[in-house]
Order: structure tokens, then C-alpha cells, then sequence
């Protein structure tokens, strides 16, 4: 077994000299920049420690650790195109610095490397992988279907909202975990267990998201705060604004999200003032030590030593804690 740091620090190595960088320039000239932007690398982190956790040689688990931080960013790079979003990770996205279309192709490519790294392994493990990836792709694009059908609609409720994450965030962090678990052949059992782990982080991290892209700021958070009100993103905010607002603030709520407006900062002051005026942000605070308290009751299902799993934990309340 390895420290958390340990393993963050190997994790983030193995990003740190992996180029793209070929012909035609077009093409992987704004992959690699993706790939340069950083970020937590989380996905790739969580596989590593699933595998370390069975005791697995990490050397083995690196090309999935590859293949799902491409995946990752994949969905991220058409999500900004989805999103219109101006900034990633502080700098300005793909779309914006290389345009919409060689952002849609990279982002492709991305895609299709991710498969090539998990072609390197043996038959079993590859199929194994690859069943995985798909499936969990296949998901995160239902969530993000729904995420964009949320916005036109006024009847959301907090339920589908969670089920949102779920496919948009939690599946890819189940995947991640899981995939480690299948580099290190664990059993059925465990699998299970560290998906279910996986998902229930992933709507905490969600809900911690909707928290900071509210009360952070851009220097911390590494992207324009305030975006989901802009957007009439219906995140757990607004759905427990509405729950508990008196009709005159429903209305006046609701109105913000319904009229197209260019006053962008007082849209945005007026609606984190509801959302304060409601004490929306500790009725998420309470829901994320919920679904963090389920992930780490997961854990404790698993067939291994307890400080096989405190990498785990550990960083399971660094998300929770986390300001970006």
C-alpha cells in the first residue's frame, strides 16, 4: 500500500509528459492543450487507488488511468460547446481559443484514444474495461440530455435532479473505481461495493460543485461563477429555493429563470439572495454529508484490510472540504 500522496503524486506524473502533439496540427493542437489545463486528475486518481487498494501493481493500472482521464475531458470539451462555457479550469475552453469545429473533432479523437489505451491489456481484462467505459459513457450522455431538458422545463424536482448527477458525475467516478477494481481482479462483490462508493461520492461532489459555482470565486474555483444561474441551470439551489420560497419569491424566482435578460450581474446577486434568504446552502450541506456518509458505509463492505481503505476515506473528505 501506498500514501494518497504517493499515488496523487504518481497519478499527476503521468500526465505531466504525456504529448499528443502530431500531425495534423489542427487536430491535436487543442487536444493537447486540453490534456495541459490540469485539474484534479480525480477519475484517473480514483482508479489508481482502487487498484492499490486490492494491492495491484500500479504500473499496470496506468493506461486505464489514461484512458479515463481522455474520457473525461471528452465530455468536458462538448459539454463547453453544450454549455457555451468561456472558461475551463481558469483559461479559456477549446471552443473559445480554436474554435467549434476542430473542438468537436478533438474531442473525438479523444474519445477514440481512450479505447486504444484499454486495447493493451489481455483479452478478459480489455473486454472487461472496455464493456465499462461504454456503458458508463452511454450514461453520461443521458445525463447531460437531461441536464440540457431541465432548462426549459419548470416542473424539475429534486429527484430527477439526482438522477441527473448521477449519469452526468457519479457513473464516471463508479467506472473510474471499478476499473481499478478489474485491473486488480477483485471479486464481483467488491466491484459492486466500490461502484456504488464511486456514485454516491459523485453526487456529493455534484452538490459541492452547485455550492461553489455560487459562493467561490474565479480565482479558486478555475471557471466564471455564477454560470449555472446565468444558465437557468436547475441544480439543487434553485430546487430547494422553490420548495421553501412564500409565493411572492417563488414567483420572482421563477421569473429570473424564465426572462431572457442581459443585466447578468443582478440576475445573479438577486437569486444568491433568495438563495440565502432560504438557507439553501446548509440544506445541501446536510444532503452532502448524507450521500458522503452512504459512500463511506460502502466501503466498509469491502473484503479488504480497513487501512487498505483509508486512501480512500481521506480523499473522500478532501472533495467534501474542498473551495474548488
Amino acid at each position: 500500500m501506498k500514501s494518497l500522496e504517493q499515488i496523487q503524486k504518481q497519478t499527476a506524473e503521468l500526465f505531466k509528459d504525456l504529448k499528443f502533439q502530431k500531425q495534423p496540427l489542427s487536430l491535436y493542437e487543442p487536444f493537447q492543450y486540453t490534456m495541459d489545463l490540469g485539474g484534479k486528475r480525480l477519475r484517473p486518481l480514483l482508479l489508481m487507488l482502487a487498484a492499490d487498494m486490492f494491492s495491484a501493481d500500479l504500473k499496470q493500472a496506468e493506461n486505464a488511468a489514461v484512458a479515463i482521464e481522455l474520457a473525461h475531458n471528452f465530455t468536458l470539451l462538448h459539454d463547453d460547446i453544450m454549455d457555451q462555457s468561456p472558461l475551463r479550469r481558469g483559461k479559456p475552453t477549446v471552443y473559445q481559443k480554436f474554435g467549434t469545429d476542430k473542438a468537436i473533432l478533438s474531442g473525438d479523437v479523444m474519445y477514440a484514444k481512450a479505447y486504444q489505451y484499454l486495447l493493451d491489456y489481455n483479452a478478459e481484462v480489455s473486454q472487461a474495461l472496455v464493456k465499462t467505459l461504454t456503458s458508463v459513457l452511454i450514461q453520461v450522455c443521458e445525463g447531460q440530455a437531461y441536464d440540457m431538458s431541465f432548462e426549459t422545463r419548470n416542473d424539475v424536482s429534486a429527484k430527477e435532479y439526482i438522477t441527473m448527477i448521477s449519469l452526468k458525475t457519479g457513473v464516471l467516478l463508479a467506472a473510474s473505481l471499478k476499473m481499478g477494481a478489474i485491473i486488480a481482479g477483485a471479486s464481483a462483490e467488491d466491484m459492486n461495493a466500490l461502484s456504488e462508493f464511486g456514485l454516491y461520492l459523485g453526487i456529493a461532489f455534484q452538490l459541492q460543485d452547485d455550492i461553489l459555482d455560487c459562493w467561490s470565486n474565479l480565482e479558486d474555483f478555475g471557471k466564471v461563477t455564477g454560470s449555472d444561474i446565468v444558465d437557468n441551470k436547475k441544480t439543487i439551489l434553485f430546487l430547494s429555493a422553490v420548495e421553501k420560497a412564500d409565493d411572492k419569491d417563488m414567483q420572482e424566482l421563477a421569473g429570473w429563470y424564465l426572462e431572457k435578460t442581459k443585466d447578468f450581474q443582478r440576475k445573479k446577486q438577486r437569486v444568491k439572495e433568495l438563495f440565502e434568504k432560504y438557507n439553501v446552502k446548509d440544506d445541501v450541506e446536510k444532503m452532502i454529508g448524507q450521500y458522503t456518509i452512504k459512500a463511506l458505509d460502502c466501503l466498509d463492505r469491502i473484503s479488504v484490510e480497513e487501512q487498505n481503505k483509508e486512501n480512500l476515506k481521506k480523499l473522500a473528505n478532501q472533495l467534501i472540504d474542498r473551495k474548488k
